[in-house]
This record gives structure tokens, C-alpha cells and sequence, in this order.
């Protein structure tokens, strides 16, 4: 019978297999004494208390700052309603754009800075870009709309 073929590198192979095992089996033990050592911790060490800023502590809460009681009824779910801004009833503005041929265009208020949506219909003269002109404002579903624009001497 002939002999088994052991190379090198065969060797090498199973040296490092065999100090690997060697490794981990040392570092199993290793963490086991670790705990050992350590003691083992009783409930009462292992609890977490949430204090009153909502942060995880492991001292029990001061009674002494408990907040006060919330009702059901206070507490409002989803986007509270939105109250209703006055409106000013007359703006002046300069016209930032102007649309013949689809009959829409935007006013540029000169006191808040804002687009204001404005449609040929409600508008009494003709207007070109850059015209300053004198308006109402109304608030729609889609924001607010400039209604019987005219010239500002008028």
C-alpha cells in the first residue's frame, strides 16, 4: 500500500485549523469567566426608569417632579384646525407675468413679497408685464387669487 501524500501546505492547512479552534475555544472560556467574575445581577439592577425629560435612567424617578395629569378630551390627534388669517381686503402689486393666449398670469405683491394667482376674468383692464396694478385679494382651495384688478389711479 502506498503512503498518503502529505504536502506542505497540507501541513500548514491544518496547523492553522487546528490554532484556530484552539482560539475560539480560548476565547469562549475566557468570556465565561468574565461573567463568572462579574456576579450576576439581581432584578432590581437590571431595571431602567424613564425620567421626566423621557430619557432612560437607573435611578427610580423623583416623585417630586411628577408632571401633572393629562385628560383624553385635551389631547387633539392630527393637524389642529388652521385659523383663519385676515386677509387684506385691497393689495397693490406689480405684474410679474401675464399669459394672453391661456388667460392667466401672477402679481407680485409690493408689500409681502407673494405670487398672488390672477385669471383674465377678473381682471378689468388690459395688463402687461411689469404694470403695477391695484387689486382684491381671495382665498381659494389652491391659495390666494387677485379678483377686480384695475389700474392703480383709478
Amino acid at each position: 500500500m502506498a503512503k498518503s501524500q502529505t504536502t506542505y501546505s497540507k501541513k500548514e492547512r491544518e496547523k492553522k485549523r487546528r490554532k484556530k479552534k484552539e482560539d475560539k475555544l480560548e476565547r469562549r472560556q475566557q468570556r465565561k469567566l468574565e461573567k463568572e467574575q462579574s456576579g450576576k445581577k439581581n432584578f432590581q439592577d437590571q431595571l431602567s426608569y424613564l425620567d421626566e425629560n423621557g430619557n432612560l435612567t437607573s435611578t427610580p424617578p423623583d416623585p417630586t417632579k411628577k408632571r401633572k395629569q393629562i385628560k383624553a378630551e385635551d389631547i387633539v390627534l392630527g393637524v389642529p384646525p388652521k385659523e383663519k388669517e385676515e386677509l387684506p381686503k385691497r393689495g397693490r402689486g406689480v405684474v410679474d407675468f401675464f399669459d394672453h393666449q391661456k388667460s392667466f398670469g401672477f402679481i407680485i405683491d409690493t408689500a409681502t413679497q407673494e405670487r398672488i394667482f390672477v385669471h383674465a376674468n377678473d381682471v378689468q383692464i388690459s395688463i402687461v408685464e411689469g404694470e403695477e396694478v391695484q387689486y382684491d385679494v381671495e382665498e381659494t382651495l389652491k391659495g390666494l387669487k387677485a379678483i377686480n384688478v384695475k389700474s392703480p389711479t383709478e
